[in-house]
C-alpha cells in the first residue's frame, strides 16, 4: 500500500514546511541517507500541548501520545525533503530524548510512540535502530524531542 494511502487511513495530516525554532535546518541529505533533525511534539507550529517534565507534568500515556505527534512532524519534513514518501527504504535510526524527573525510568516507553507510528507507515521499512534517553530540559519545555535519519531511493 502507498504511504500516502496508509496516511489517509489512518487519519494522518502531513504538515508542510516546518520552521526550525533555532539557527539549523530541518533536514540535509548526504547520499542516500537523510537527516531530520529534532523534532517536538508541535500540532500545526503550535506548542500548546505536551509541555512540561514526564512522572511530573506529564504521564508516560500523554508522553507516548507526544512522541507519535512528533513522529507526524518527522514524517512531514521527510516527505518535504523526498516528495513522495515511497522512496523511502528505511528508517534507519530514531533517536528520542525525554523530558523526565530523576526517577522517571520508562524512557523507551514513551519513544515507542514515535517508533510505533513509523512501523505501521512504512511496515518493515520503518524498523529501526534507536536510542530512548533521558534530559533534564528540552526547549520551550516540551515533553520529547525526536530525530530521525532515513535511507532513500536515489
Amino acid at each position: 500500500m502507498k504511504i500516502e494511502n496508509k496516511l489517509k487511513e489512518l487519519g494522518i495530516e502531513l504538515f508542510p514546511g516546518i520552521k526550525p525554532i533555532g539557527s539549523y535546518v530541518p533536514f540535509v541529505q548526504s547520499g542516500s541517507l537523510i537527516y531530520i533533525s529534532g523534532q517536538g511534539p508541535s500540532i500545526m507550529g503550535e506548542y500548546t500541548r505536551y509541555l512540561g517534565k514526564v512522572g511530573e507534568d506529564i504521564t508516560k500515556e500523554e508522553a507516548k501520545e507526544a512522541a507519535a505527534v512528533t513522529a507526524v512532524n518527522l514524517v512531514s519534513i521527510l516527505k518535504d525533503a523526498v516528495g513522495d514518501l515511497d522512496r523511502v527504504k528505511r528508517i534507519v535510526s530514531v533517536h528520542g530524548f525525554v523530558n523526565s524527573t530523576p526517577d522517571f525510568t520508562e524512557q523507551p516507553y514513551v519513544i515507542n510512540g514515535a517508533s510505533d507510528l513509523l512501523v505501521e507507515l512504512f511496515g518493515e521499512k520503518g524498523r529501526h535502530s534507536r536510542c530512548a534517553m533521558s534530559v533534564n530540559s528540552l526547549p520551550l519545555n516540551i515533553c520529547v524531542e525526536v530525530e530521525l535519519i532515513a535511507e532513500v531511493e536515489q
